[in-house]
């Protein structure tokens, strides 16, 4: 019996700790901005978010996680502040004015306050860590482990780069930002446009992360998605007259349109093919194709954001798969690869075209981007080759594409939803002999 015993406390240790990580994922971005505001440094007010963390993980094990736990982690980071602006011995009217717009709030008071100024300050933070002071490769390290919550370790894999050189990118880029003394400040309208594109690239890797999860054992994220899409709105506001943001709102309304069915009831993940379209969200549908509009009438080209945003429309609007306008797509993803050419557009675009014209189109632009290094450790190009020649009936090829594509994901509901697909290119009596 105590060896059970252990092995249940262990699983409740092992439930409780992956609460906290989903806990601390959804509720850091909003913590960090929040003490940001209150310290103006972005490194400091990232340090007091994890001293709110450690104390955490070190009272809910025995005390038991609180009914809100984002508003204890955010009234505990504030106290943490509060005593460090207090040690550095600020001024006292500085501190007093602090003091009194800290809101040590009560947890019932944790809604008002988020939809009020955290909202705003998430807005900054995103202004602050996209300043033109910051390479690009800096900015978006900084983005997804503030504003995404990723880890050192998995940001190094998105990069495809060294733990240790991410680190030491993301500890220069915090020191770059203090140093210069970057306003925590959403920029007027000059300095506005020249951080617009980095901006909006931010938003969009917050929601792809939220859309499609990098790592972990959950395929989506949707209170990131929710989030980006927030976000998005708001800059729509403030910048009304710019054609890519509507494009990249009406993106993000329409992509949000099928979260929902982007998994069934088990957590497991529900390919575009199989979803069930009537769940899809008409609302979210005919915002975005509002959004689309707007960016249309414009009168600009239609730039990166609008043409994905079109692409998705056309998802959106076909009432079955079978009614989806590939042809159109396909010409869309080609327009794409003009406007905003990557391994991954030609890779979608080899996908829009198997479906317009036959796989084995699809198939002979998918081996042409083999040799891609961009590609070499992308899990989808070797899943989208297997998804092809299963349909050309080569399964035993079919088979170990998947397989390596499974190998190759860092998503364990990916992982197995590959792995299945390889499963499916083996015949019965083989399955039965395994």
């Amino acid at each position: 019996m105590p060896p059970q015993r252990e092995r249940d406390g262990s699983g409740e240790e092992a439930a409780r700790q992956r609460t906290i990580d989903a806990i601390w994922r959804m509720e850091s971005a909003k913590i960090i901005a929040a003490l940001t505001r209150m310290v103006r440094d972005v490194g400091l007010a990232e340090d007091l978010a994890q001293d709110a963390l450690v104390i955490a993980l070190e009272r809910w094990p025995t005390a038991g996680i609180p009914d809100n736990p984002g508003a204890w982690l955010m009234t505990t980071a504030k106290r943490r502040a509060i005593d460090v602006l207090r040690r550095a011995k600020l001024q006292d009217r500085k501190y007093e004015e602090v003091a009194r717009n800290a809101d040590l709030f009560a947890e019932e008071d944790y809604d008002r306050v988020l939809d009020s100024e955290i909202g705003d300050d998430v807005l900054r933070l995103i202004f602050m860590t996209c300043h033109p002071v910051l390479s690009q490769d800096a900015r978006v390290a900084l983005t997804l482990r503030l504003l995404c919550g990723l880890t050192t370790e998995e940001i190094a894999r998105s990069f495809l780069a060294a733990e240790p050189t991410i680190a030491q990118r993301i500890v220069r880029a915090k020191r770059t930002l203090a140093e210069k003394k970057v306003p925590f400040e959403v920029p007027a309208k000059e300095e506005l446009d020249e951080r617009l594109s980095a901006v909006l690239e931010v938003i969009y890797l917050m929601f792809n992360e939220g859309y499609s999860a990098t790592s972990g054992d959950d395929w989506t994220r949707p209170l990131l998605c929710q989030e980006a899409l927030r976000l998005g709105r708001v800059l729509a506001e403030i910048a009304p007259r710019e054609p890519e943001v509507h494009g990249l709102v009406a993106l993000l309304e329409l992509q949000s349109s099928r979260l929902a069915t982007r998994i069934d009831a088990s957590g497991e993940p529900v390919l575009l093919m199989d979803q069930n379209r009537a769940k899809w969200d008409r609302l979210l549908i005919r915002r975005g194709l509002a959004a689309l509009e707007r960016s249309r009438k414009l009168g600009r080209p239609l730039g990166p954001y609008a043409l994905q945003a079109a692409i998705a429309a056309c998802h959106a609007e076909a009432p079955t798969p079978a009614e989806t306008d590939w042809i159109r797509i396909a010409a869309l993803y080609e327009a794409l690869s003009r406007v905003a050419p990557s391994p991954i557009v030609e890779l979608n675009r080899a996908v829009a075209v198997s479906m317009a014209f036959g796989p084995a189109f699809g198939l002979q632009l998918v081996d042409e981007l083999a040799g891609e290094p961009a590609l070499k450790d992308y899990h989808l190009l070797p899943s989208v080759r297997g998804d092809l020649l299963k349909k050309l009936g080569r399964l035993d090829e079919a088979w170990a594409e998947f397989e390596r594509a499974a190998s190759m994901a860092r998503n364990g509901r990916e992982r197995e939803l590959l792995r299945r697909r390889a499963a499916e290119c083996v015949p019965e009596p083989e399955r039965g002999e395994e």
